[in-house]
Parts: structure tokens; C-alpha cells; sequence
């Protein structure tokens, strides 16, 4: 039975699920860009930043990719919170939890894609089929996959992950 001092934390558990998720996410954005570009990885974080300061972001150098930085792991954490939310409400969740993840990445693919750019200062991009599938691939992998295994972690040391 877990004692006060060694049980866990739900904001230390978003806190890790959202850090891990957004290093692994941004870590990969980064080299699939540079591996497809040869350019530098902080384009990446500068477009992040345009989203909040339009255009003039991709000309700001390394205080813009800072700001696109945290604006980045600013949504890993909304994504974390989430997931962490939903996890005791939904059985299926909870029984099947690779799959939730690997789908929890594609919702947040659709989410950054669908709502969050669209409603930023870069505004809606088409949606190319071709280029979307290694982008949906990092977010199943690298964001989805990640905040399900840590937050279903959680709910196991927790001992409440069979009581809903």
C-alpha cells in the first residue's frame, strides 16, 4: 500500500508525460526536417513561433526558436492533461493501452492540424497525404504512445487503474 510519501503525484506524472512526449516529439520533428532538408532544425521551432508571432518569427532567430520551444511543449502538456483526464473515464483506454496511445497521437495530429494551426497566425494548410504520414507516425510514436504508457503508469501505482 502506497504511504503518503511515495505516492504518485497526478501534476508530477503530467509534468514527466508532457516533458517526455514534447522531447521526443520535437527531437524528432527536428531531425526528420534536417534529414529531409539539410537546413537548420531551428526552422522547425521558428515556425512553431510563428504561429503566435506571424511571419516575422522566421527571421528571429534563436529567441523565436525558444518562444516556439515553449510553445511547443506548451501543447504536449494540453495533450498530457488530457490524456490523463480521459484515461479513468474510458474502459477501453484502459484495456488497451498501445492502441489508445497510437491513436491518441493521430487525435493529436488532427488537433495541431485541424484546430491549433488554423487558428493561429500560419492559418489552415492543405493537408498533403504523402507528407502527413511521417508526421502522424512521430505524433503516434513520439506523443500519443509516450503520455499513455506514463500516464497508465500512474493510474497502476496508483492502484485505481480497475475501480472505474
Amino acid at each position: 500500500m502506497p504511504t503518503a510519501t511515495n505516492q504518485p503525484s497526478a501534476a508530477r506524472t503530467i509534468v514527466l508525460a508532457g516533458l517526455v512526449a514534447g522531447t521526443l516529439d520535437i527531437i524528432a520533428a527536428c531531425t526528420q526536417f534536417y534529414i529531409n532538408t539539410r537546413k537548420d532544425p531551428a526552422i522547425v521551432l521558428r515556425y512553431v513561433a510563428s504561429g503566435v508571432f506571424g511571419k516575422k518569427a522566421m527571421a528571429g532567430g534563436m529567441p523565436m526558436a525558444a518562444w516556439g520551444l515553449f510553445f511547443h511543449f506548451i501543447i504536449a502538456f494540453g495533450l498530457a492533461v488530457f490524456f490523463f483526464w480521459l484515461y479513468p473515464k474510458i474502459k477501453w483506454i484502459r484495456q488497451n493501452i498501445i492502441p489508445a496511445g497510437l491513436i491518441y497521437g493521430i487525435f493529436a495530429w488532427l488537433i495541431t492540424t485541424q484546430v491549433i494551426v488554423p487558428l493561429s497566425e500560419i492559418g489552415r494548410q492543405p493537408i498533403v497525404p504523402s507528407k502527413a504520414m511521417v508526421p502522424i507516425l512521430i505524433l503516434m510514436f513520439c506523443i500519443g504512445l509516450p503520455i499513455a504508457l506514463i500516464t497508465a503508469s500512474y493510474y497502476k501505482k496508483k492502484g485505481s487503474d480497475k475501480q472505474l
